[in-house]
This record gives structure tokens, C-alpha cells and sequence, in this order.
């Protein structure tokens, strides 16, 4: 399968990446993109459509989650074999990173449409090479899992990975997935980072137990 996105005529499936907090941060491409396809597929029409309005974006907006994933996949699949290109969004960052994707992107492969990303803001990468961590080999694990059984197991298997570790967790299990790193990694050097590009960025840097107190 040989995809040469600009020297084909197919409709094309875009990937494009929105601010994680300061609007700022939209690239001019990715309002370009917004602007001339013929749907937007968005994770939450209520949070995208704040986007769409602060840039003056005028192209109708469809859901796009997981509790429709697949419904939402043959409408799009349809506008493709219409030869509309359609963008793909979430509600903050890269599409399919710890969000909703996988199905359409799959989809619009399978029938031999074109799959575009547009750069832009990416949470884990601002805070991987913020952290002051070595910044390469790096793995991103998606979220911590909530469930502490699950989680333990989790954080065993990548324990002895030679990479820098990069996870989400929610700041209401951070303080008990702490507690269960120190546990199994060790007293190991981390970086705390939430609101990146937004007024109250922070990032904590030191051993597990530092960043805990």
C-alpha cells in the first residue's frame, strides 16, 4: 500500500491537531484544513465548536466518539466515496493518542482513501521533553490504569524497560499510583507536568518521593 498524498486525487482523510490549552498554538495549516474540508469529525461538538468559532470556522461539525465509533465511521466512509475530504479531531492534541480514531483511519485505508496528519500540539511530547529526562528512547503508555490490581501488573511489566516512561493519570488517582511506582520503580527520577501551554503550567521534577511530599 503506497500512499503519495499530493499526487493522487482521492479524497483524503486528515488527522489534524488541535491546541491542549492555548488557542495560540493552532497551527495556520490546520485552520486551513478546517476551513476547506466538508465535514469535521470532533470528539465533543460542544468543546470543538469553541475552537471553530475563536477561528472563524464555518464547516459543520459531527460527533466522533467511542460510544459511536462505528456509526460515525460509515458516515464518513460515505462522504469520502462522495469525494469530500472530511478532518478528523479531538478535543485536545492528536487524534487516536489516548482518544478516538482507530476505526475511520483503519476504514479509509481499507477502501484506498488517503490518511493525512497535520501537525501541531501534543501533550506527552511537551512534557517528554520538558521533564529534563533523557528524552530518547521514550515509550508513551496511554493512561495508568485506575483499578490498583491492574495497575500493579501494569507497572510491572514496564519496570525494567530501558526507556523513558511516559503516562496519563488522572490528578484524583495521582497521589495512590505514586505510592504503587515507588513500590515497584523504585526511588526513580519523574516529572510531574499538568496544564502545559495554559496559565497555570506546572511541571514537578525530582525522585518519586520528592515529587510525592
Amino acid at each position: 500500500m503506497i500512499q503519495q498524498s499530493f499526487k493522487n486525487n482521492k479524497a483524503t482523510l486528515y488527522l489534524v491537531a488541535t491546541p491542549i490549552g492555548n488557542l495560540s498554538e493552532m497551527t495556520p495549516r490546520g485552520i486551513e484544513i478546517l476551513n476547506a474540508v466538508a465535514i469535521i469529525a470532533a470528539e465533543d461538538t460542544r468543546n470543538s465548536i469553541k475552537l471553530c468559532q475563536h477561528f472563524n470556522i464555518k464547516t459543520p461539525l459531527i460527533a466522533y466518539h467511542d460510544f459511536n465509533e462505528e456509526k460515525a465511521s460509515d458516515k464518513l466512509i460515505a462522504a469520502l466515496e462522495a469525494n469530500k475530504d472530511i478532518a478528523l479531531i479531538s478535543d485536545a492534541g492528536y487524534p487516536l493518542i489516548s482518544d478516538p480514531g482507530h476505526d475511520i483511519v483503519n476504514k479509509a485505508l481499507e477502501y484506498g482513501f488517503n490518511v493525512v496528519p497535520v501537525s501541531g500540539s501534543s501533550a506527552f511530547i511537551n512534557a517528554l521533553v520538558a521533564s529534563g529526562i533523557v528524552a530518547h528512547p521514550f515509550a508513551f503508555m496511554g493512561f495508568l490504569d485506575s483499578k490498583e490490581s491492574s495497575l500493579k501488573k501494569q507497572l510491572n511489566e514496564d519496570k525494567d524497560l530501558p526507556l523513558t516512561l511516559i503516562y496519563y493519570v488522572s490528578v484524583h488517582k495521582l497521589e495512590k499510583s505514586l505510592k504503587i511506582m515507588y513500590d515497584i520503580f523504585g526511588n526513580r527520577q519523574i516529572c510531574l507536568a499538568r496544564e502545559i501551554t495554559k496559565k497555570h503550567e506546572e511541571f514537578i521534577r525530582g525522585s518519586i518521593l520528592e515529587v510525592m511530599q
